[in-house]
């Protein structure tokens, strides 16, 4: 009988140095809530026909973040983590630090870009299936392109041409042949060609078309800020489950309530709370998922709210992201796996420490781009309720089977 021929490795490997001019610390700087370096992991691991993710780092940060997605980090030398070092060249000894750890050597080779937050498994999958199939050599990802393109002679004389057209004749968009874009997302090459010519463009050269809509590449503050207004329209919505989490810390104020305040004529505070929220955490509580009320304020109201609600409180907190850490530390809980539902600025601080930061419907719009989820439900109307049943079920069924 003929034997099956073993499946390709495909290598992706994502450059992240520690060092950065325009963004400081950017392959860390978060986008819905994860940071760049852990967006570009996902759409790798994600990617059908992809084998095996190294992070190419010099910074132990980022190595930890890379673990932390699913991938491996591989100690990038000093000699090539300067600011004039290639990227072919982190590339090159990630292959070289993968085929000698892992006794395998790779047949395609992937470079992915921390830099391009939008980047999908899909697109991914296709470049390196461009050079698994024999299409093509190498490939990349490039967006259609109909803008005229111009450029002023050096001389002046003749003032500004077309590159690539003829200004006295501008054919329609449908009339001109299709030009591409490099978007810098990922490159793919067969990785003994690679090894050859020590550069990502040789021999037969593939286009991987994607989504102009979705194309940014991350250089300085400005595009950071873009993309973080862009995830919720681009992003493909993501709910934690049960599995995920291994606790839940919710702000008061504005998340379990419309944040207003009602006074009376002795200046007594009263605020509205939502029954479904009180069912929502009662849930959680069985289910054995620790809850906690997490507040800057020190009002009778949250400490009055926690007693009904069976959970520990700690309110009258200036530093709230320094109170979560210590309570996580007190209770073995890692951060990454803590659910924080917040609404306002004052909670992006914790935003910034756990691996699933959700804002409520109603939060303000930089608390929302921050988030790793929203929830449909504005604070005070059930939006804890929402939350709890992405963890245990539409119906807020608890994860444990009933016995017979």
């Amino acid at each position: 009988m003929p034997t099956s021929k073993p499946s390709p490795t495909v290598l992706a490997v994502i450059p992240a140095r520690g060092g950065s001019k325009g963004v400081p610390a950017k392959n860390l700087a978060p986008v819905a809530g994860i940071p760049l370096v852990g967006r570009a992991v996902r759409a790798c691991l994600g990617a059908v026909g992809v084998t095996d993710v190294a992070v190419s780092t010099d910074d132990p940060a980022i190595a930890a973040a890379a673990r932390a997605f699913g991938a491996e980090a591989v100690p990038r030398p000093a000699s090539i983590a300067g600011d004039t070092a290639t990227s072919e060249s982190a590339v090159l000894h990630a292959l070289d630090a993968f085929e000698a750890t892992h006794g395998r050597t790779a047949d395609v080779v992937l470079l992915v870009q921390c830099t391009s937050p939008f980047l999908t498994s899909g697109e991914v999958a296709e470049a390196a299936a461009r050079i698994t199939s024999g299409a093509a050599d190498t490939a990349f990802t490039a967006a259609p392109s109909h803008g005229f393109l111009w450029r002023e002679t050096s001389d002046g004389a003749t003032g500004a041409v077309g590159v690539n057209h003829d200004k006295a004749h501008r054919p329609r968009r449908q009339d001109r042949e299709p030009e591409y874009l490099e978007t810098g997302a990922v490159y793919a090459m067969d990785a003994a060609g690679f090894r050859t010519h020590g550069h990502r463009f040789f021999g037969r050269t593939a286009v991987v078309v994607t989504d102009p809509a979705r194309v940014l590449e991350i250089d300085d503050p400005h595009d950071l800020a873009r993309a973080k207004a862009l995830a919720p329209l681009l992003d493909e919505p993501a709910t934690p489950a049960f599995a995920d989490v291994d606790a839940v810390v919710l702000d008061f104020d504005g998340t379990q309530t419309d944040d207003r305040v009602h006074l009376d004529a002795e200046g007594r505070e009263f605020v509205s709370a939502h029954r479904g929220d009180g069912l929502g955490i009662a849930a959680l509580r069985r289910a054995g998922l620790p809850v906690l009320i997490l507040s800057t304020e020190q009002n009778p109201v949250v400490a009055a709210r926690a007693r009904k609600l069976k959970i520990p409180v700690l309110h009258g907190i200036d530093r709230k992201d320094l109170a979560l850490k210590e309570w996580c530390e007190a209770e073995s809980i890692d951060p990454a796996r803590v659910l924080y539902a917040g609404n306002d600025v004052n909670d992006l601080p914790c935003f910034h420490l756990v691996g699933w930061p959700v804002a409520v419907g109603s939060a303000h719009d930089s608390v929302r781009a921050a988030a790793r989820a929203v929830t449909a439900t504005p604070g005070g109307f059930g939006a804890i309720r929402e939350i709890a049943a992405w963890l245990l079920g539409p119906e807020l069924n608890t994860p444990t089977p009933l016995s017979n």
